[in-house]
């Protein structure tokens, strides 16, 4: 299990020694102000404190209703303080920079092609631009959120018939930055009739926070979409995960966004039938995606805890080909059956 200091990336690593292999001073400049504050925020006594100590409801609604000022000092103020502390905030990528708020550029468009589809027939590719965390076996009914820290099927998911499918299966754990890209896509073709919403906390979703806070995937909100695969032997399911500051699941094929103030039914019956990269939905600010996948996947090489995956890698390997119909043989012309005695 990487630790929370590996997700950091290099940008964060104070610490330079000069020529005489002494430690230089930190730097005074604005980029080396915002790493040192970073620094400091991820000590875990602190970044906990500050991220889950606060009344999480209330700071989850006030960030909503902030990031969406459509005012232009706000906004460049707020995007300025995010890079301080999100040092890998990428925007070359963005369909355009021209936001209208601080929303705006959580949940921007990336331009056309930026994030290939690996068009192979049996890869599930990575649903999202993330980073990988715990994955593996599930044993039984059982998923781990940290070492030492496990959860159920049950728990997580609110549907005893989902439970029965994903039982034994794999999952893959896929955390998404405040700075990365929050849309979503579809892995591989399928179809969604049901979205199931359940209702929950606002935890942050960060190492640290999974490493002391039990069960947490199951405490926070979250979306389970069962996508229904040709072939029904297989099972696939998407949990996308709200945390602090995000509670906010916008689904493009649903009326409703599914947040803290959402008060409509937990089964939300829809029609969706996306192909393999269609985008499903966004978060409104980093959160986390787990994928649950039974009946013969095996996880592609490239995937390893604490590493980075965009969205249209692969994921999964095993998907099952939708048989082709075998061409119908023409029908021969009618024959007709004498009797001997009155053959021509």
């Amino acid at each position: 299990m990487p630790t929370a200091r590996s997700y950091l990336g290099p940008e964060l690593m104070l610490a330079r020694r000069d020529e005489s292999g002494s430690s230089s001073a930190v730097d005074p400049s604005p980029s080396g102000l915002g790493s040192t504050l970073a620094r400091v925020c991820m000590q875990e006594d602190i970044n906990f404190l500050i991220t889950n100590r606060l009344p999480r409801r209330w700071a989850t609604l006030f960030m909503g209703w902030y990031s969406r000022l459509e005012i232009g000092w706000i906004r460049d103020v707020s995007i300025a303080t995010w890079r301080v502390f999100a040092t890998d905030l990428e925007l070359s990528e963005s369909r355009t920079r021209d936001f209208k708020s601080l929303n705006d550029c959580f949940t921007r468009q990336l331009k056309a092609n930026a994030r290939p589809i690996d068009a192979r027939a049996e890869v599930v590719v990575s649903p999202c631009d993330a980073i990988v965390g715990e994955f593996g076996d599930i044993q039984d009914n059982q998923l781990i959120q940290a070492k030492g820290f496990p959860y159920r099927l049950e728990e997580l998911l609110g549907s005893p018939e989902l439970v029965a499918r994903q039982r034994g299966g794999k999952f893959v754990t896929l955390r998404l930055k405040s700075s990365m890209y929050h849309r979503f896509h579809a892995p591989c073709a399928a179809s969604i009739r049901e979205v199931l919403y359940i209702s929950g906390d606002t935890w942050n979703v960060n190492p640290i926070a999974l490493k002391r806070v039990e069960k947490l995937f199951c405490r926070n909100e979250r979306a389970v979409l069962d996508l229904r695969l040709h072939d029904r032997s297989q099972a696939l399911t998407l949990v996308p995960v709200a945390a602090i500051l995000v509670a906010s699941i916008r689904l493009n094929f649903l009326q409703q966004t599914l947040d803290l103030r959402y008060r409509g039914p937990n089964r939300i019956p829809c029609d969706a039938r996306p192909a393999k990269g269609d985008e499903l939905g966004y978060f409104q600010h980093g959160s986390t995606i787990i994928v649950l996948a039974n009946g013969g996947f095996e996880f592609c090489e490239n995937i390893a805890s604490g590493k980075r995956i965009r969205m249209g890698e692969p994921l999964l390997r095993g998907l099952k080909r939708k048989a082709r119909r075998s061409p119908r043989a023409a029908k021969p012309d009618p024959v007709t059956l004498f009797p001997p005695s009155q053959v021509p």
